[in-house]
């Protein structure tokens, strides 16, 4: 079981601010935690294959290909205002 002084250490790590009400209280649910990452380690995994994901699914993505559009020039005509073959906008700095 983790001490009092291990919990108020491991607070004094995180930036938290414990109680010595939430100390106790960490001091058993830390230590239970503990506990059960000390039982899965004792799991004989011999053979098992690691895996990242689960679920199957495969992130899906189209290769990044310009395209030049057929209608740019009645695209820019609609534009209030041009300059240089570029849309002319306010400054916003």
């Amino acid at each position: 079981m983790l001490t009092k002084e291990e919990v108020v250490k491991l607070a004094t790590l995180a930036r938290i601010e414990l109680t010595e009400t939430e100390v106790e209280k960490f001091q058993r649910e830390l230590s239970t935690v503990l506990d059960y990452v000390e039982e899965l380690q004792q799991v004989n995994i011999d053979g098992v294959e690691e895996v990242s994901q689960v679920t199957g699914l495969v992130n899906v993505q189209r290769s990044d290909v310009a395209v030049l559009a057929s209608n740019v020039d009645a695209i820019k005509g609609q534009a209030p205002e041009l300059k240089d073959g570029y849309y002319k906008v306010k400054a916003i700095l």
